[in-house]
């Protein structure tokens, strides 16, 4: 089994395409482990406001079958395919790592946002303070404590969710 970690962003109808997602990834995943949910102002575009959390999950699948799951889930809940990168929308779901796999294909892992959008590193020091980034090879914990956060403002906010 592989330990992956997801990030989950949205900005139209936003708890409730979370907590669809959660109940999706909860189907196809196993071993859930949630963040707190944080809400952020667009980054890249001006929009509403983001919910955004990151989930860890155990899975059989391929990273390519991974990524698949992720972008039928973001369909089926009215993701447009081949939509603006900046623009509003129902579901992001972003494959952040894969066990500590480091590659460029299928996609980059670890993914590179993680360094560098609160919104992803908070909730990800939450659910794996201790867990070392495969590239700069500091915990997430250190890389959230030692990150400028006056680059972008993101707040917990009550979000309750039950598989």
């Amino acid at each position: 089994m592989a330990k992956i970690f997801i990030s989950l962003g949205s900005n139209i109808e936003p708890e409730r395409h979370l907590k669809a997602a959660l109940t999706d990834l909860d189907y196809h995943f196993e071993q859930l482990e949630l963040s707190s949910v944080f809400e952020s102002e667009a980054v890249g575009f001006d929009g509403t406001n983001f919910l955004n959390m990151v989930v860890a999950a155990e899975t059989e699948l391929s990273i390519a079958e991974v990524v698949s799951t992720f972008k039928q889930i973001e369909q089926d809940h009215g993701r447009v395919k081949g939509a603006k990168k900046f623009a509003p929308r129902t579901l992001d779901l972003d494959l952040l790592l894969y066990d500590d796999i480091v590659s460029s294909q299928p996609i980059e892992l670890p993914r590179a946002e993680i360094l560098y959008n609160a919104f992803v590193l908070w909730p990800l020091a939450e659910v794996a303070p201790s867990l070392l980034h495969p590239v700069v090879n500091q915990s997430y914990q250190t890389l959230w404590n030692n990150y400028d956060k006056q680059q972008q403002s993101l707040w917990p906010v009550e979000f309750n969710w039950s598989a």
